[in-house]
């Protein structure tokens, strides 16, 4: 058996052919894993463990199936739902790791996290995530009307998604030193991340990958990792196709 490791889902109400893909990769590949880790950014965005959106539970019914099915599965925070709670988190069995997060798998030492952290070049978006991770403005913004939140949680989209529209790819992109000292920090021979959309097998000096999950776009992708290998698998989310 082989654990699985996505990331970069973004699943929104807006989306429903990766809302349909995912469900199906819940449903049919996920059930064969030893345990399914999902590296953040399941949401595209997330303002409350107690928004009402449907979405949120059609996922956390099918993410349960897997604990029926006593298939754990651990979730790690993204940049886009880096709010998502312990609340929420029950309702779909899944256990909150922090990050970086070191595991043993098969005598293989390995190091899991979303990736944003990694982006050292990119200083704008380091300054910003530092402000929203201050847990007194969290809690602030927790209080707020649901309406309001969902306000300001647009408003912030659409600037990001102005922002990175002139920002070089070298700079979102992970640093390598960032890469090296942490890996050298925690001891991993495999690092896995998302959030850059680049997905690819990296090797590095030491005997050292690191592995990058895409995001479920036009393509998915999926990480199974075994006694014998680390594989990096891409499918259509129009078809689920494997491959």
């Amino acid at each position: 058996m082989s654990t699985l490791f996505i990331s970069d889902i973004h699943l929104c109400a807006q989306n429903s052919a990766t809302t349909a893909s995912f469900l199906h990769f819940l449903r049919n590949r996920a059930l064969d894993a030893q345990a399914l880790y999902i590296l953040g950014d399941l949401f595209e965005t997330w303002i409350g463990d107690d928004d009402p959106n449907p979405l949120h539970h059609e996922i956390s019914v099918a993410l349960q199936i897997l604990g029926q099915r006593c298939i754990p599965c651990y979730f790690i925070h993204g940049n886009r739902d880096f709010l998502l709670g312990k609340r929420y988190a029950i309702t779909c069995g899944m256990t909150l790791l922090s990050a970086p997060q070191v595991m043993q798998l098969d005598g293989l030492s390995v190091v899991i996290l979303h990736g944003d952290t990694l982006c050292t070049d990119d200083s704008e978006y380091q300054n910003f995530r530092r402000l929203v991770h201050q847990r007194w403005r969290q809690r602030l913004f927790l209080s707020l009307p649901l309406p309001l939140r969902l306000r300001i949680a647009n408003r912030m989209r659409a600037k990001s998604l102005h922002v990175n529209a002139i920002k070089t790819y070298d700079i979102m992109d992970v640093n390598t030193q960032a890469v090296m000292t942490l890996m050298a920090h925690t001891g991993a021979k495999v690092m896995i991340h998302g959030h850059t959309h680049l997905p690819a097998i990296h090797r590095l000096p030491g005997a050292r990958c690191r592995v990058v999950l895409g995001a479920w776009h036009r393509h998915g992708s999926v990480i199974e990792v075994t006694a014998t290998s680390v594989k990096l698998c891409e499918f259509s989310v129009k078809t689920t196709d494997y491959s």
